[in-house]
């Protein structure tokens, strides 16, 4: 593809954004670029959520040009040159032009640069490294990105293998980036190289592998690249647990009832049916307890029909419906089926003689368990199985 134009009606028109570009590079110097997601994604027609900015301006001056022309500013990581503009359609990171200096496979030391390929060539993939001049919308490509994006191709910039020893994140965010851009046959060097290169991932934190792990199983279908980890032993390495052949179920499921994509569901389906073993492996992720016991339940697999409703009672209808789904189960007892109040008060049985204490909340959990077990009646019942309860709790006369 040769050099190309952002279409101006997909790119955001935002005031406030001419506005820092106006503040940035006053006269037209060519001090500024957006660079990143934002053009990638406007040139394949996707909506754009955040706009990244280069420049070959260091923090200092940045923060000294948002502030002459009254832009707020956070120094969210002067360290590696990123300062962020608070506008009113939403903040743009604005990061100086920079090359790395040294790398240990999770974090960089850079310096500051002039030169826009050498800040290109420390990105990622190829389709990462497209910058866009805001005057005109030209889009500036140094390492045929633009080719790559029109075929759905995945590459790294140069040596697939340095990329990645720079900081194995990238293996899982090539797979992520292949879920979600890249076509079939994948490039086989990227391929080789991640599978190569896997027990890098290792020295990686938890909460970065999880971070991105949940990003791709966010993904309207991430099924078939989600096997290929499993193929090349990278799934091994972050998830050695998991099993990939539940996860097409679980997804058709979701896409026949029209449910949107959920990644801990998601994640549950590539776990075993052990709910201690799975909640110890979200805390090896470094999940919240919400998560993982949230993750522990739904991965406990199928239920029979008529258990949904008193499992969406005890769990909440999320858990349930998710554990439905995992094994592609009927979703009908929870459509349309509001999860009911129990009727009954601890002083409801007070009222009926029954001192406060033990004894209230023993007859309260007796009663509850009835109720849910024939499926919910109305107060009347309820009342009626409690002076039940009562009468036989208090023995023949």
């Amino acid at each position: 593809m040769a050099d190309a134009r952002l279409p101006a009606a997909d790119w955001p028109q935002r005031e406030d954004l001419a506005a820092l570009v106006a503040a940035l590079d006053p006269h037209g110097k060519g001090l500024v670029r957006y660079v990143g997601g934002a053009v990638r994604d406007t040139l394949l027609g996707i909506a754009v959520k955040d706009i990244d900015m280069a420049t070959p301006l260091e923090p200092p001056a940045v923060i000294e040009h948002l502030a002459a022309a009254g832009i707020r500013s956070v120094p969210t990581g002067l360290a590696h040159g990123t300062v962020t503009a608070v506008l009113a359609g939403g903040p743009v990171e604005i990061t100086t032009l920079r090359r790395d200096v040294s790398t240990d496979g999770r974090h960089a030391t850079v310096a500051f640069s002039q030169s826009w390929q050498e800040d290109a060539a420390r990105r990622d993939f190829t389709i990462n490294a497209l910058y866009a001049d805001p005057r005109d919308l030209t889009v500036h490509d140094y390492f045929g990105g633009l080719d790559d994006l029109e075929a759905r191709r995945l590459r790294f910039i140069g040596n697939a293998e340095q990329r990645i020893r720079e900081d194995y994140l990238r293996i899982l965010r090539y797979f992520r980036f292949q879920a979600r851009f890249g076509s079939l046959p994948a490039d086989a060097t990227a391929e080789a190289a991640c599978s190569a290169l896997a027990p890098g991932l290792k020295g990686l934190s938890r909460e970065r592998i999880a971070s991105e792990l949940l990003l791709l199983l966010a993904l309207p279908n991430p099924a078939p690249t989600v096997s290929r980890m499993a193929e090349l032993g990278v799934l091994a390495v972050i998830l050695p647990e998991a099993d990939p052949t539940a996860l097409p179920l679980l997804i058709a499921a979701e896409q026949a009832h029209a449910i949107a994509p959920d990644p801990l569901r998601r994640l549950a389906a590539l776990l075993p049916a052990e709910p201690p073993q799975v909640e110890q492996i979200g805390a090896r992720l470094r999940l919240s307890i919400a998560q993982r016991k949230h993750l522990a339940t739904v991965a406990a697999r199928a239920i029979p029909e008529e258990a949904a409703r008193p499992l969406a009672y005890k769990v909440g209808r999320e858990a349930a419906l998710d554990r439905l789904l995992i094994t592609g189960g009927n979703i009908a007892p929870l459509a349309d089926w509001d999860i009911p109040q129990f009727p009954l008060k601890g002083g409801m049985i007070v009222a009926r003689g029954i001192t406060a204490g033990p004894e209230v909340a023993r007859i309260l959990r007796t009663v509850e368990a009835q109720w849910v077990e024939e499926k919910f009646p109305d107060e009347a019942r309820v009342m009626a199985l409690l002076d039940a309860e009562i009468t036989a709790a208090s023995g023949p006369v």
